[in-house]
């Protein structure tokens, strides 16, 4: 935040910016943020994406949510049904759990979409229910002992935590529909939480 607060202040004729960082080629297969370009919307050429498998073709026109496991009414919903739901635009902060000190792995996006906590409640929580497990559409293989198991990228949270009016099922971002490599058509949005938990 200084280092915003210093470049709305403007800068004297005779000043010179003296970068922090070293300057890295900007890559546009891994992009990151510029240290000498951030603003407060990061552009979207600009957001730094990463994958923990790959980044799967999703078939839209069949494409589903699947809620089931401890709630009273499983649910299967369409990308359409989800857009219907009621919608909230935050901006909000993503940074990769991996992002070295100043490191371009960070950026700012508005995000758009659903809020989770509304949508688990419609589907009745049972009481036993203690965390949100979400599986994502990246799958890859993983050796344990001698073994290869094939499996889905998948995390969790707390249920309090994702019941917050906050923690939203997006599918847009800066008012575009996710990008393949930004999870489309849908990801989770934990605001406070590294990037890992955001899955796509």
């Amino acid at each position: 935040l200084g280092f915003l607060a210093m470049a709305e202040l403007g800068q004297a004729a005779d000043d010179q910016v003296i970068p922090f960082t070293d300057g890295r080629p900007f890559n546009p297969q891994a992009p990151n943020l510029p240290w000498d370009k951030l603003e407060t919307m990061t552009p979207d050429d600009q957001l730094f994406f990463v994958k923990h498998y790959d980044y799967p073709d999703v078939d839209l026109p069949s494409w589903k949510l699947d809620i089931g496991g401890m709630v009273d009414k499983p649910q299967s919903l369409t990308l359409d049904a989800i857009r219907s739901r009621p919608k909230k635009d935050y901006t909000f902060l993503l940074e990769c759990s991996g992002n070295p000190a100043a490191g371009g792995l960070i950026g700012n996006a508005k995000w758009t979409g659903t809020p989770l906590g509304a949508l688990l409640k419609d589907c009745g929580i049972r009481p036993e229910g203690t965390d949100i497990v979400f599986f994502a559409a990246d799958s890859g293989t993983e050796k344990l002992g001698a073994t290869d198991y094939h499996l889905n990228f998948a995390r969790d949270l707390p249920l309090a935590d994702g019941m917050r009016d906050d923690v939203i099922l997006a599918y847009e971002a800066n008012g575009r529909p996710l990008a393949k490599n930004h999870g489309a058509p849908l990801r989770l949005v934990v605001p406070g939480w590294y990037g890992i938990a955001w899955v796509k």
